[in-house]
């Protein structure tokens, strides 16, 4: 039976402040034991902005990594939420693509392997056939182009019902039909969803290329500490080991950016999650 603790281990980058640099990032992460940090592209100017970064910035930040034997595998592109390739917006649409096309060059410059996708139609308008039918289109071009480029794509299993479980992530997997669109859930939503999140496992684990790793209760999906919601993690972990799973676990938390905490407090903080996580995987064992 596969031992989860070979298993790497990232950390989302919005664990740590937004005023930590990269430099801090990578650090702090190194010295918390994770393996790599998941960078956050998402719907702010800020972070959109990165999807123009110069030529000198992105070998700077991948001499960076360099120097420092650490790696950004994955990247986070919940732009889309603001952007989505649903929208019966044409102009929205258009970003919608041009995001998408940015984000898998800057994966590129920067070595990451793995772009999620957020499951969302749209967010900000009402979805209905139409907006899928759009979302469909534009996970067909988003898989056509990142499959040039050796870059896998993964859909999240999301906090809205249109992709909450991998049932219905399947759905659009088998549409698309190709090696370079697979499954991304994230355990949290998943129990919010599910009636049963194993079985969900079972039901997807063939398409099943990374775990996010976070807590949830009924109608909270974010800033919940672990050990307080409602996620079976020990059984849960226990089932992806029984399933062969050998892929990449992230680590999804929350820094607060209204206080003022040093690299040391980030390190204990992020550490004390991998920690306690990894503890679950062990109690898995005897599940």
């Amino acid at each position: 039976m596969n031992n989860l603790k070979y298993n790497p281990i990232g950390i989302y980058e919005k664990a740590m402040p937004n005023s930590f640099d990269w430099k801090q990032k990578i650090e702090v992460a190194k010295k918390a034991g994770y393996d790599f940090i998941e960078i956050s592209i998402d719907e702010s100017d800020e972070r959109l902005s990165r999807l123009n970064w110069s030529k000198k910035e992105r070998v700077e930040l991948k001499e960076l990594l360099n120097q420092n034997d650490f790696h950004i595998k994955s990247m986070c592109l919940s732009g889309h939420r603001k952007f989505p390739f649903g929208s019966k917006d044409e102009k929205v649409r258009n970003k919608a693509y041009e995001i998408m096309d940015n984000a898998i060059r800057l994966a590129v410059d920067l070595g990451i392997r793995n772009i999620q996708l957020a499951g969302y139609d749209v967010y900000y308008e009402t979805g209905d056939k139409e907006t899928e039918d759009l979302f469909i289109k534009g996970l067909i071009y988003a898989t056509e182009k990142a499959s040039r480029e050796n870059i896998m794509l993964s859909i999240e299993i999301m906090d809205t019902e249109f992709i909450g479980t991998i049932t219905r992530c399947l759905k659009y997997i088998n549409t698309v039909k190709s090696p370079w669109l697979n499954i991304y859930p994230d355990l949290g939503n998943l129990t919010q969803w599910a009636e049963d999140p194993s079985k969900e496992l079972e039901l997807g684990i063939s398409h099943i290329v990374a775990v996010h790793l976070k807590d949830t209760k009924p109608g909270v999906f974010k800033c919940v500490p672990f050990g307080e919601g409602t996620v079976d993690f020990s059984g849960l972990l226990n089932k992806l080991r029984i399933l062969k799973y050998t892929g990449p676990f992230l680590v999804e938390m929350w820094a607060d950016n209204d206080k003022m905490q040093s690299e040391d407090e980030i390190v204990n903080q992020i550490k004390t999650a991998r920690l306690w996580l990894q503890k679950r995987m062990e109690e898995g064992l005897t599940c």
